[in-house]
């Protein structure tokens, strides 16, 4: 399916969480059989050839996305998640979000020195998760290989804040 195609699936809800807001909602495209495994077949396609070694999913519909497209190219998956979830040692990494702070973890063990990590997430918008999430991995001695989002909010700028070339979204707002 093309981008304009899996834009016509997802459903667009207005002023929601606050006036003014657009939301993106990705539930009815998660629930199309068809829908979901386009996106994961044109993830897989695009970064098939990029040596990446595992692939960290954003809690929490990232989780969605990075675990099929792991199975499709027979990778590991490593879950990025929220403060108290994860039950070892975790490295941690704070953040600004649109309406706050937040803060990051992985398991200190996750990443392997060296290793190339893909990340994966449903929505690019500010940038402030995807980026605390690339730092956090390059603390632990892994390489960021890339970024692949479902939809990407252009007008909010948010690949400016990732350090890397290699951004991939499959749908783009203006």
């Amino acid at each position: 399916m093309s981008g304009s195609e899996l834009k016509k699936i997802i459903r667009e809800v207005a002023d929601y969480p606050k006036p003014g807001i657009t939301f993106y909602d990705l539930t009815t495209l998660f629930k199309d059989g068809a829908a979901l495994r386009s996106v994961i077949d044109r993830l897989a396609a695009r970064f098939r050839d990029d040596r990446i070694e595992l692939i960290a999913g954003i809690e929490a519909r990232g989780f969605m996305l990075a675990s099929a497209l792991a199975y499709e190219l027979g990778l590991g998956l490593v879950p990025v998640r929220k403060p108290g979830k994860l039950p070892w040692r975790v490295a941690g990494e704070d953040y600004s979000l649109e309406y706050g702070e937040g803060r990051l973890e992985l398991h200190e063990d996750a990443i392997e020195k060296g290793q190339r990590v893909l990340i994966i997430d449903d929505v690019l918008a500010t940038g402030g998760t995807a980026a605390a999430s690339g730092r956090l991995i390059e603390r632990l001695g892994g390489e960021v290989a890339g970024f692949g989002f479902l939809v990407e909010l252009a007008f909010l700028k948010g690949r400016e804040r990732l350090r890397s070339d290699n951004i991939f979204s499959l749908i783009s707002y203006p």
